[in-house]
């Protein structure tokens, strides 16, 4: 006999409270109520073994969508900002995740990291399926929580969810990146989103001493989740926190269309890092703080980095003596900023990113390692 939809809930908030990431009980009662299959009427699931990676939709009331609803996973539910799994007839269709509904293990953790409180004003950035904003709408009440969502097809179909499951906080259709268009004093801002840095009006809109939650990422796609608090007006510091978070990189903070890349010949040296470190989680990140502008392709021994700005590239490979060689060409020497970075990193004993900080004010936005006044590197703006 299959299970209900109440039966899932109920296994999946246990599973979540055993594993130590719900310790509220105001939020455990959000994910016990909030039907997260009014969210993810339909879903995409992609096809094991398949290159490029290959989707399937799973229709409501086909077996196995329920439980898939239910496992703790994200389910993606548009690709490429255009095609949702209705659209899909028969088979499956090619393209890149556009919009999804996040695991619900990161969506309560984060809710519960930003602090929020029955009588705080919340602006969530990214309303996507509606999922997050139906919790947070339980938790904090609907006056409190306005949601703004840049897609107007992804923000129609949250609207609808959120109304059938008797939940009507405010929804705005926009750039979430300009923060609520009325303006307003928050006490707290979350993002579901990344971006390449803090935007401005968010600085302004959340009042001094409230706090932001975001995931800051780059044209490489590497992310870090920051817990800010608002200093003064367009000021804030914080630190990142601990765990490996990521998400979808804001649609006008992503980087332009690429053409086809063609590696061409440059100045050839040994490389004083083992490129394989940028595999690592926070290795990666470091790079990609060095060099905001590039985009990172290749793993192992065998990165290559393209500069979105310049064209400027960089290639490693290994060499005949069990070492590694870099190619560079153009004006931007990008290993030579990845190198002094990672050696850096390294210095400090290779810290996770919760050994790192940032501070905004009026002067730029830079990311620290160990205390305010170690190396650092400041972010496109």
């Amino acid at each position: 006999m299959s299970s209900t939809a109440t039966e899932l809930r109920a296994a999946l908030v246990d599973r979540l409270t055993e594993d130590g990431i719900l310790t509220e009980a105001e939020w455990s009662a959000a994910a016990r109520t909030v039907p997260r299959e009014l969210f993810t009427g339909t879903y995409f699931m992609p096809v094991a073994g398949s290159f490029p990676t290959a989707y399937r939709p799973v229709r409501e009331g086909e077996p196995g969508w329920l439980e898939g609803v239910y496992t703790d996973e994200t389910l993606i539910t548009q690709l490429d900002g255009r095609t949702r799994p209705d659209d899909v007839a028969e088979g499956t269709v090619p393209g890149n995740p556009s919009s999804s509904s996040t695991l619900p293990s990161l969506v309560l953790r984060m809710w519960q990291q930003l602090g929020a409180q029955a009588g705080h004003r919340v602006l969530e950035i990214g309303t996507g399926t509606g999922y997050s904003t139906a919790l947070g709408a339980h938790r904090l009440g609907d006056a409190d929580l306005t949601s703004v969502e840049y897609d107007p097809v992804v923000g129609g179909a949250a609207a609808a969810a959120l109304k059938a499951a008797g939940f009507s906080p405010r929804l705005i259709i926009g750039d979430g990146l300009r923060g609520d268009p009325g303006g307003g004093q928050y006490d707290r801002l979350i993002a579901t989103c990344s971006v390449r840095y803090i935007p401005l009006p968010w600085l302004h809109q959340v009042r001094p001493g409230g706090k932001i939650l975001v995931t800051l990422s780059g044209w490489s796609y590497a992310n870090a989740l920051v817990l800010l608090d608002v200093t003064g007006p367009g000021e804030a510091t914080g630190r990142f926190l601990p765990g490996c978070t990521s998400f979808m990189i804001a649609r006008p903070h992503d980087r332009p269309p690429r053409p086809t890349l063609a590696l061409l010949p440059g100045e050839e040296r040994p490389s004083e890092i083992a490129p394989a470190k940028l595999d690592d989680w926070t290795g990666g990140w470091v790079a990609q703080l060095a060099a905001p502008s590039a985009e990172r392709m290749g793993a192992g021994a065998e990165q290559i980095l393209w500069d979105v700005s310049t064209g400027s590239q960089a290639r490693t490979a290994p060499d005949t003596n069990g070492g590694w060689g870099v190619v560079q060409r153009g004006p931007v020497r990008l290993w030579d900023q990845v190198e002094r970075a990672v050696r850096r990193w390294q210095a400090a004993g290779e810290p996770h990113q919760e050994g790192f900080g940032i501070t905004v004010s009026a002067a730029g936005q830079r990311v620290w390692l160990g205390a305010e006044d170690g190396p650092g590197w400041n972010l496109p703006i």
